[in-house]
């Protein structure tokens, strides 16, 4: 018979001490992502989902398209959320005449004047930086916005042959008007795919707009804030997040959702079939599955349940979706297919609620 092997002492103190650690990190965590509310709270005036989903958009490392009507505050958004987030900002105007080189920089030819040697030097274009405003991004032929591709992809920018990594973070947000059409130019659907949401900025209400114009009129408006966190830590932020432990069933339903947007697959509802062209890739589930985390975090939890994915299916969903000429004619859009996936398709909470209900109901 074996005798019990003794317990190594310092294994146990090494748990307790990556335990302390983790719990010290989750309250940083809260602490950070309230101050940063609060000082995007002073400068802009509700928006609070929007902001909710740029938030998640950089915990996740992810970028973000941003869809709204003139003067609802998206440029204002992002510069305060590079303030508040104390990262490297830029911002790109794009216009029908902007050059990829303009955009990740280009190489120059120098000539040292005391010895006539001449070397190629490059100039690194405002793609090098952390968050990247990109203004009106649907207003540059495709041709210059494809230089976004590499750099979101893959953090990195390829110039004549030699790669320049990026600095992480980095973010990429990209506005863009709805009701302009007239000298734009629609985003390749490659693109479309790397932005984790395509957020959508509405008009306040009435209430919240008195307090726009009264804020703009007395000029009390304070466009500057100091940085509230840093580059490590949202980096170890980042990876806190990938860290949220997500059940088999959610992840199943955050595929199923996906797959459900397929129009020639057994798993679309009659509606996918009649009103899209065709659904999303499988980088939407793995939004899905990221965003939730986040967004469970935010929220002070530690599990990730069914109403995260589906209080994130319209922002992942809306840019990677594609309605045919009938949904056109029958007046149905994106959000319309969207809304009806969210009903139709199983979720584990769903058939949770459901057996509670019928348990209740037998019980009465």
């Amino acid at each position: 018979m074996t005798e019990p092997t003794p317990e190594d002492p310092t294994a146990s103190e090494d748990d307790d001490s990556t335990a302390a650690a983790s719990t010290e990190l989750v309250a940083r965590f809260h602490a950070t992502m309230n101050a940063i509310r609060e000082a995007l709270g002073r400068i802009v005036v509700g928006q609070e989902t929007a902001i909710e989903q740029l938030l998640i958009s950089v915990l996740i490392g992810g970028h973000c398209l941003i869809t709204g009507l003139p003067g609802t505050a998206k440029t204002l958004i992002v510069r305060t959320l590079a303030q508040a987030l104390g990262l490297d900002f830029k911002r790109i105007q794009f216009t029908p005449d902007l050059m990829p080189t303009d955009v990740t920089g280009t190489d120059i030819l120098d000539e040292d004047p005391s010895s006539g040697v001449r070397r190629w030097r490059f100039e690194p274009g405002p793609i090098f930086t952390q968050v990247l405003l990109a203004d009106e991004i649907n207003r540059t032929p495709p041709k210059t916005q494809s230089a976004l591709l590499e750099a979101m992809q893959e953090f990195r920018v390829t110039a004549r042959g030699k790669t320049y990594p990026l600095e992480l973070p980095f973010v990429v947000l990209a506005t863009q008007n709805p009701i302009e059409l007239e000298g734009t130019y629609p985003l390749p659907e490659a693109q479309l795919d790397r932005f984790v949401f395509n957020v959508v900025l509405d008009y306040l209400d009435a209430g919240e707009e008195v307090a726009v114009v009264e804020r703009n009129v007395l000029g009390i408006v304070d466009e500057t804030i100091g940085a509230r966190t840093e580059a490590g830590a949202i980096l170890a932020y980042q990876r806190l997040v990938r860290e949220v432990p997500v059940s088999d069933d959610v992840t199943r339903y955050a595929v199923d959702l996906v797959r459900a947007t397929r129009p020639d697959t057994d798993a679309a509802p009659e509606s996918v079939g009649k009103y899209l062209r065709y659904g999303a890739s499988v980088r939407a589930a793995i939004y899905l599955c990221l965003g939730a985390r986040a967004r469970a975090l935010l929220a002070g939890r530690y599990h990730v349940t069914d109403d995260d994915i589906r209080a994130l299916a319209h922002p992942v969903l809306r840019h990677r979706l594609q309605i045919n000429y009938v949904a056109e004619s029958d007046g149905v859009d994106v959000e319309d297919v969207i809304a009806e996936l969210g009903q139709r398709v199983p979720s584990p909470g769903g058939s949770r609620r459901s057996a509670e209900t019928t348990s209740g109901q037998s019980a009465a």
